[in-house]
């Protein structure tokens, strides 16, 4: 039982507690809990005390109340004086007993013979206690140990009218009965004393609480100690303290504070407006309470830092602490620092916002911008006139052009940006130019040599007000390429030998930068020379299409975009456009094969399919050189589309490899994108390509682009072409150099990322007046009928000049097609920018031209025709062939085709 007690106090009294009883908390709380425990354990033995003695006065008076009761009784007496009296008396006093609460009711003779107990067996018998007094008429009340138990009885004598006692009346109760009543009670006074108890424990705890959280739960030595070392720590840091209460008096002063403030000893105490010596502002500002935050005051010689916060922040008193900091040491360092941060933090501004992109002129502005005014007041900077082109610099200072000048204000007498300057020798853009370091001119007015350069314009800058110098030359790789000139007025001071240092870093970062630009630029003029040397340079001539085109080379660099209109015999035209994957010259290089290769195998007079086939073989043929080579860069991808328009039936043959499908725009401004079969791009071999004949009304324009037109990162390609579609729709009226520049307008930014090639064609139709054709039986003697009607369109054209030519080759070639091939035969004759003679018959043997010699018999028909006609060829059809032959129309005809729908 004692473990399981003092484990119960150890637990319980200690989270109580929370702390050692050695500390001030815990001390008090164990106090204020044993005199909580004695008042209530005082209070308990006081109640027992009051209840035992209240307990035997109820005994007695209820026992003496009863008894007079029944002794006064007027049947009593007559009861008493009755034969049996115990007849009478013992109903009675049982009712009476049980009535008035008591244990016992007696009545009995003056000899003490009891007439009535509650126990029958006891009548009669004489009564147990002392009945003298009552004999004497007296009431006595006695404690006895009777037949029930312990007793309290009263005993009151029963008298006669005479005043004789006759009888005696006891009545009383057991005394266990009477301190039953009382530990009935004792739960009720334990609990209360319990329930005070735990009230009165809370309450002190949550006041040790409070206390403990006020003292740290130090004990009186430790708070002791703790304030020897807080008195020690205040007085001896090397920073003033003031405590400055809420009336504004000076509270506390440590002794820095006292030093640095020169304050006098009866200073504590004294209110802050009142203390001497000190500065009229930090005296303002000791007085206003307000915060603070490293602000600078003079005191006396010194220079301090101080700090001012309130110190009723936390629910603690009034007033404010002050600090103070002898900062008149640390203030040169402090802006030699600041001066150096400024100048890393420059370093690093000019890290980031130059060379930002590949263009010289937008590099030096970049240099310019940079250095003003947080460096300069004014930048400019001169380059050698052939960096911008990007050739390599000259070697001296002549010829260099001003490519960039900035500052502070733009009526600055300065050279102007874009000027061509030749420095004199003496100057020291010059001498930098040729040396490779840096010249600083501290003083412009002495600077003699500088002055040679212009005269006029150097004394309208010493009279603008600028009077410093550095000229640092733009170096790298070993080549000098300019010249960047810092300039500062009369409001700042001069620039000195290390900022010389500063101007030199500036400049390396810019150079290398400028350096590639200039590189960037010679290689990207020879790329785009390259690949316009292997675009069209014109258009050539043809009717059967109005065209207009745009090329425009993405800024990053040339790619692999094309287009060709190529004119086929029988006055067709040939549009071609397409695209290969990548950028860079081998891209360019790579469209150059393509569209060459394209050009000649349209000169086979190809259908669309048939030269995609073709075209799809070489790329395969050329990914393989690339691969026997062990080259990186090979043809990654290439898209084409073939385009066939023939202007005397209006149609259109087309077929393409990956490409974007064509729009056409018909007459009434209708956009649309025909259903072309898509073919795989060019290279991967074994796919067919498929073919669309489209029929276009005159005046329909055929739109052909490359993806760089349509494609972008903010949108998809739908919404490109949707964007195509919206450009072209509802202005049927416009020419294809309108419609070119509109659809650049709506569809290109401002520097498009890729290439973009775009050709715009209008259909134009050979009207039927000029176009003659007839059908030939297949039997020698229909030429000469032939020859007669060709004679007379001829006649008819006013090209009877050309007749006697004509009737040679179509004799010839009509001959050849009786001969060797079969029917249907079919005679043409189109009269366009020439004239043209087309013989189709059903055979698909071809003629070949070779020299007859002097023996042979034949052979000397195609030579004939060869000689005599501009162009000769044949081209295939589905039901044959065709054998064409072009003259040239007279000089005084000109061109006869039509005007531009």
């Amino acid at each position: 039982m004692a473990n399981r007690f003092a484990d119960f106090r150890r637990r319980w009294l200690g989270r109580l507690v929370g702390k050692s009883p050695r500390s001030v908390a815990g001390q008090v709380l164990v106090l204020q809990v044993a005199l909580v425990v004695l008042l209530v354990a005082c209070g308990v033995v006081a109640v027992f005390l009051q209840s035992e003695r209240d307990t035997k006065a109820e005994a007695e008076r209820r026992s003496v109340a009863v008894a007079q009761a029944y002794a006064h009784s007027p049947g009593v007496l007559a009861a008493v004086q009755s034969p049996d009296p115990s007849k009478i008396l013992q109903p009675l006093t049982e009712a009476g007993r049980k009535a008035a609460g008591v244990d016992f009711i007696v009545i009995m003779d003056t000899k003490g013979i009891r007439y009535t107990h509650p126990l029958p067996s006891r009548i009669g018998k004489r009564f147990v206690g002392n009945i003298e007094p009552s004999l004497h008429g007296q009431v006595y009340v006695e404690s006895v140990r009777g037949p029930l138990g312990h007793e309290v009885q009263a005993i009151v004598p029963v008298e006669d009218p005479d005043g004789h006692v006759v009888a005696l009346v006891s009545a009383g109760l057991k005394v266990k009965n009477v301190t039953g009543a009382v530990e009935r009670q004792l739960p009720i006074i334990l609990g209360t004393g319990i329930a005070a108890l735990v009230l009165a424990t809370g309450g002190t705890v949550l006041v040790a609480r409070r206390l403990r959280r006020q003292t740290h739960s130090l004990a009186p030595d430790e708070m002791s100690r703790m304030y020897d070392h807080h008195d020690a720590v205040l007085h001896s840091v090397r920073e003033g303290v003031l405590i400055v209460g809420g009336d504004g008096r000076l509270l506390l002063a440590n002794d820095e504070a006292v030093r640095l403030l020169s304050l006098p000893p009866d200073a504590e105490g004294r209110h802050v407006t009142d203390l001497p010596r000190l500065a009229p502002e930090l005296r303002s500002l000791l007085a206003s309470g307000r915060e603070a935050s490293d602000e600078v005051y003079f005191a006396g010689e010194r220079l301090l830092a101080v700090n001012q916060r309130p110190t009723d922040r936390d629910g603690g008193p009034k007033g404010t602490v002050v600090t103070l900091r002898d900062s008149t040491e640390l203030q040169a360092v402090t802006g030699r620092a600041e001066i150096a941060r400024e100048r890393l933090k420059l370093l690093y501004d000019a890290g980031l916002g130059i060379g930002t992109t590949l263009d010289v002129l937008r590099t030096a502005d970049e240099l310019a911008h940079v250095a003003v005014p947080r460096f300069a007041d004014y930048v400019t900077v001169d380059l050698a006139d052939g960096v911008l082109h990007g050739e390599e610099p000259a070697a001296t200072a002549t010829g260099m052009r001003r490519t960039a000048v900035y500052g502070v204000r733009d009526d600055h007498p300065l050279y102007e940006k874009g000027r061509l300057i030749d420095f004199v020798p003496s100057t020291p853009q010059a001498r930098g130019y040729g040396s490779g370091r840096s010249e600083l001119v501290a003083d412009l007015t002495t600077a003699t040599g500088w002055h040679a350069q212009d005269p006029e314009r150097t004394r309208r800058i010493l009279d603008y007000g600028i009077r410093s110098l550095i000229t640092a030359p733009i170096r790298a790789r070993g080549v000098v390429l300019g010249m960047a000139n810092f300039w500062r007025s009369t409001q700042h001071a001069p620039f000195d030998e290390e900022e010389v240092s500063l101007a030199e870093e500036l400049v390396a970062r810019a150079a290398v930068s400028l350096d590639n630009a200039r590189r960037y630029a010679r290689e990207h003029a020879l790329a785009v020379t390259l690949q316009r040397s292997l675009l069209p340079r014109a258009l050539p001539e043809q009717n059967a299409l109005e065209v207009a085109y745009r090329y425009l080379p993405a800024q990053s660099g040339v790619s692999g975009d094309w287009f060709d209109v190529i004119p086929l015999p029988g006055g067709r035209v040939a549009l071609a456009v397409g695209d290969v994957v990548g950028h860079g010259l081998h891209a360019a290089a790579t469209m150059g094969r393509l569209r060459t290769a394209v050009h000649n195998f349209s000169a086979l007079d190809l259908p669309p399919d048939e030269l995609l086939s073709h075209v799809d073989d070489l790329v395969g043929r050329m990914d393989q050189e690339e691969a026997d080579t062990e080259s990186p860069a090979g043809v990654m991808g290439a898209t084409c589309l073939y385009a066939i328009y023939d202007p005397v039936t209006r149609r259109c043959v087309m077929a393409r490899a990956g490409h974007l499908a064509p729009a056409l725009v018909c007459p009434d401004g209708v956009a649309t994108f025909p259903d072309l079969p898509a073919g795989p791009p060019l290279g991967l071999g074994g796919l067919p390509f498929q073919t669309a004949e489209l029929e276009l009304a005159e005046g329909t324009q055929l739109v052909l682009y490359t993806d760089g037109l349509i494609e972008d990162r903010r949108r998809d390609l739908d919404e490109g072409m949707q964007l195509l579609a919206d450009a072209l729709a509802g202005h049927p009226e416009r020419s294809p150099e309108e419609s070119c520049q509109a659809v650049l307008d709506a569809l290109l930014p401002d520097r498009p990322k890729d290439d973009v090639a775009l050709l715009v064609a209008r259909t134009r139709g050979l009207p039927p007046e000029r176009i003659a054709d007839w059908d030939v039986p297949g039997e020698p003697a229909a030429v000469g009928a032939m020859r007669e009607a060709v004679t007379g369109k001829l006649e008819e054209w006013g090209l009877f000049e050309l007749g006697f030519v004509l009737e040679l080759i179509l004799s010839e070639l009509v001959t050849n097609a009786i001969r060797y091939g079969s029917e249907p035969i079919h005679v043409r004759l189109i009269h366009d920018r020439a004239l043209i003679c087309e013989v189709a018959d059903g055979s698909s043997t071809s003629p070949h031209l070779r020299y007859a010699a002097t023996m042979d018999e034949g052979g000397r028909g195609l030579f004939l025709v060869s000689q005599m006609s501009e162009r000769w060829g044949t081209r295939y059809t589905p039901q044959g062939k065709v054998i064409w032959a072009e003259l040239a129309l007279p000089a005084e005809t000109g061109d006869p085709g039509p005007e531009p729908g």
